[in-house]
């Protein structure tokens, strides 16, 4: 999916959640946050395999890669609403549904693998079997778009805020990761006396299914303003796949494919006015 069209699924989705309840005092709200967050990917094995266009000579490589990104700014908005009686569409839910709620979130941030230390292995038909250490680095952004189901419990209630000015809360929910990545490898010598400089396969991007989970505190500093704090995990297994020209002998084409496992990190601080 273009990154414009799930902007504009986006604008449609939080266009809807803010347009249902006019003329009602639901306890709906918007909110703009900024965080840092830090990823981190199980170890890979990435396995790619060339047929040398000189002569009938097959090689296949095995590159393993630690997985460590570098730390980044995340950037994000959410638009959401708890299940008051005066609630969505004027439906009188019970009571005791003012302790849920539903939110979308959508965050931006870079997702760059750092340069690190790899160590890739080679066999082919004709020479034998080698190893190199050498380097890998990668630049990527990840978009996601949560769909979250929230609880939150009231602390400090008074005459301006009945349900409490300290609001725990925790929620979860599946997730659309718009992801990308361009990696980049960087061999040395093998021991049996091949050479490879390393190839840039370009980006690649796709959509993937991802796990979001919130746990949060937020504080009502006035009767439509608050501020939240909270911790942002997610869990995607995507996979990029790629072809590229390898510069080790003959310049011929390799195709492989990356499919890390993403544990992302974010600690996040927001405002957010209600309505």
């Amino acid at each position: 999916m273009k990154k414009s069209y799930a902007f504009a699924g986006i604008m449609i989705l939080a266009a809807v959640l803010l347009v249902l309840p006019i003329g009602a005092q639901a306890e709906m709200y918007v909110e703009a946050y900024l965080g840092g967050t830090l990823a981190t990917s199980s170890s890979q094995d990435i396995n790619t395999f060339t047929v040398n266009n000189a002569g009938p000579f097959t090689r296949s490589f095995t590159h393993s890669i630690p997985g460590t990104f570098d730390p980044a700014v995340v950037g994000g908005l959410k638009v959401g609403t708890w299940f008051v009686k005066e609630g969505v569409l004027g439906f009188n839910y019970p009571d005791w549904m003012k302790y849920l709620g539903f939110y979308l979130d959508f965050s931006y941030h870079r997702l760059d693998m750092r340069r690190q230390a790899t160590t890739s292995f080679v066999t082919t038909n004709d020479i034998g079997p080698g190893v190199s250490n050498g380097e890998w680095f990668s630049e990527g952004t990840a978009a996601t778009l949560a769909f979250m189901f929230a609880f939150r419990y009231g602390f400090l209630p008074d005459s301006e805020v009945p349900f409490g000015r300290l609001q725990p809360y925790l929620a979860v929910g599946p997730a659309i990761l718009f992801a990308s990545q361009n990696p980049t490898f960087q061999t040395g010598p093998f021991t049996n006396g091949l050479f490879s400089r390393g190839y840039d396969a370009g980006s690649k991007s796709g959509a993937f299914i991802a796990l979001a989970v919130d746990a949060g505190i937020r504080y009502m500093a006035l009767k439509n303003v608050s501020i939240d704090v909270f911790f942002n995990y997610r869990y995607a297994q995507p996979s990029f796949s790629y072809t590229a020209v390898d510069n080790f002998v003959g310049f011929t084409p390799q195709s492989y494919t990356l499919s890390p496992t993403y544990h992302i990190f974010s600690g996040n601080v927001g405002a957010a006015y209600h309505f």
